[in-house]
């Protein structure tokens, strides 16, 4: 097949894409009130999915930057290739993206990021930015998980030298029945939201079934979903259609939906690739954040250059 062959049948497929994903979001209801009102109160212009812009998530009041520095790029066991760069290219890399306007912290336990972030963050005015963080909620030969939350936020507050972690998910739900399985988690998430030790509470979800549930679930404030243009073969949970569907659904529940996974877990590596998918997920509404999990300042600034003008083709 040549090249043009497939370049042309590519478009057709997105095109048809678009029109599903339209139809599927315009069918969730009033999902844009909620930035119509952001908006009206000082947010950024619309059309513009810069970096930097200075974003609402959903309902949880808590502003941060549109886009996330992620931490945990083949992240497992407090470890990942972030932390494994060392503390000294590590502060570096999160010292140029909050110069760069990036300003929303992607960390986990899982990652190990916890120490080396507040390395990178030291002496940094703590209302320059925002944490999310998550919680492993099974025990592995590196994790004694205490069954719910209150042991682990504390630590993971004393870890950070922060008082409050902005969004606290629990880490890869990986089926449905999450919310039972998870129960006292969450009872405690609510009961330290209630504290103002965390501000939102929610899911990260590696499963088109627990994605589903998370969407409908009135416990989840933020929903942490990989998404993309390509669908399973690209990291995704399910098909493009059927993954954008759900996030209208959740969008019009009200939960804030931060999209993980833009570019395909390191699949997407081309330029026009990377170009298309943040057009993608951004002129389709799908997400009010987005976390990257950039190595290098060169790459935050390739991403941030992206995202610059990512519906200008």
């Amino acid at each position: 097949m040549s090249r043009q062959t497939c370049s042309a049948e590519s478009s057709i497929r997105r095109c048809g894409r678009r029109r599903f994903i339209s139809a599927a979001l315009a069918g969730a209801g009033a999902l844009f009130t909620g930035a119509q009102a952001a908006l009206s109160a000082g947010g950024p212009a619309p059309g513009s999915t810069a970096a930097s812009d200075l974003v609402t998530l959903g309902n949880t009041g808590i502003r941060t930057s549109r886009l996330a520095q992620g931490t945990g790029w083949n992240g497992g066991a407090r470890s990942s290739a972030h932390t494994r760069l060392g503390e000294k290219a590590f502060d570096e890399l999160i010292r140029h993206g909050l110069d760069s306007g990036i300003r929303l912290m992607d960390l986990a336990d899982l990652y190990g990021s916890h120490p080396y972030a507040r390395h990178a963050l030291a002496g940094i005015s703590r209302d320059r930015y925002e944490i999310l963080t998550k919680i492993w909620p099974r025990t592995e030969f590196w994790n004694s998980a205490s069954g719910g939350a209150k042991a682990e936020v504390d630590r993971f507050r004393k870890e950070l030298k922060s008082d409050v972690l902005d969004i606290c998910l629990i880490h890869c739900m990986t089926n449905a029945d999450w919310p039972n399985e998870c129960a006292r988690i969450r009872d405690e998430l609510s009961e330290l939201k209630q504290q103002g030790a965390v501000r939102a509470v929610g899911v990260s979800c590696h499963d088109f079934g627990a994605l589903k549930v998370a969407s409908e679930h009135p416990w989840v404030d933020v929903l942490l979903a990989r998404i993309n243009n390509v669908g399973k073969s690209a990291a995704m949970d399910a098909s493009v259609e059927e993954v954008a569907a759900v996030l209208g659904r959740a969008k019009a529940n009200g939960k804030t939906i931060i999209g993980m996974k833009i570019f395909g877990a390191g699949k997407l590596t081309a330029p026009e690739q990377k170009n298309a998918s943040l057009k993608f997920v951004f002129e389709n509404r799908l997400v009010d954040a987005i976390t990257i999990g950039m190595m290098r300042p060169e790459e935050v600034d390739d991403t941030v250059r992206r995202m610059s003008e990512p519906l200008g083709g």
